[in-house]
């Protein structure tokens, strides 16, 4: 097996520059969100109505614990087969990210949503039990876990990769839906950091499509005329 050369590796570096970047990028967000989270500060605490109305299913760990192999196995397939949808997801995932670092600095939040007691006992409860050990209910507006799940969905409706291929466009779509709906169920989040992610979501998408979004009236105005 022949060694990866300097200069391969350089070349594989500038061809994939997006992915190069999102794994830097992440290596920093994880440093910060670490100290962020582990800082002596108080905290906001965050209340809405309809928490209050929502069910704690513990099944929907299983979307929830998908949702690390969703977004980045869609940024490595699209950053390699399709560069133009790939670079738009890293910076739309990039920016929302850091807007969610800045809010936690200067905002330090958080929630008491998660039971105390559990009606049941089966596998699913056991994996709820250990994501509350190792990850806190604090800093948590917006939800990364939805804000990201919009970012892939987007990618994904928008690939021409996948428009061949319609059940499993539906299906990744399917998986973003629930993946969004277990951040609530599990009581990992308020319907106000889901709430926020998709206001974040709309902000964002319309700078990092911007191209589409200003094509829009343009568009419209074409085919009124040629309709009259």
């Amino acid at each position: 097996m022949k060694r990866l050369s300097k200069k391969s590796l350089r070349e594989w570096c500038s061809s994939y520059k997006a992915l190069v970047i999102m794994a830097v990028y992440c290596v920093l967000y994880l440093i910060t969100f670490f100290y962020l989270e582990q800082r002596n500060t108080s905290y906001y605490i965050i209340r809405f109505g309809i928490d209050a109305y929502i069910p704690f299913c513990e099944f929907f760990i299983i979307p929830y614990l998908l949702w690390f192999a969703y977004v980045a196995l869609t940024v490595v397939y699209l950053g390699i087969k399709d560069q133009e949808e790939g670079n738009k997801l890293v910076a739309f995932l990039i920016a929302g990210m850091t807007v969610f670092l800045i809010i936690s600095a200067v905002f330090p939040n958080g929630h008491h949503l998660r039971p105390k007691t559990f009606a049941r006992d089966n596998i699913f409860i056991d994996m709820v039990k250990q994501l509350y050990i190792v990850d806190t209910s604090t800093n948590v507006l917006p939800s990364i876990h939805v804000y990201n799940s919009l970012a892939v969905m987007i990618a994904v409706w928008r690939t021409k990769l996948l428009k061949k291929h319609k059940v499993i466009k539906t299906g990744l779509m399917l998986l973003g839906v629930s993946i969004i709906c277990s951040t609530v169920l599990l009581k990992q989040h308020s319907m106000l950091d889901v709430m926020v992610a998709f206001i974040l979501g709309a902000l964002v998408y319309t700078v990092c499509y911007r191209d589409e979004v200003a094509a829009r009236p343009n568009m419209a105005r074409a085919k009124a005329k040629l309709k009259f």
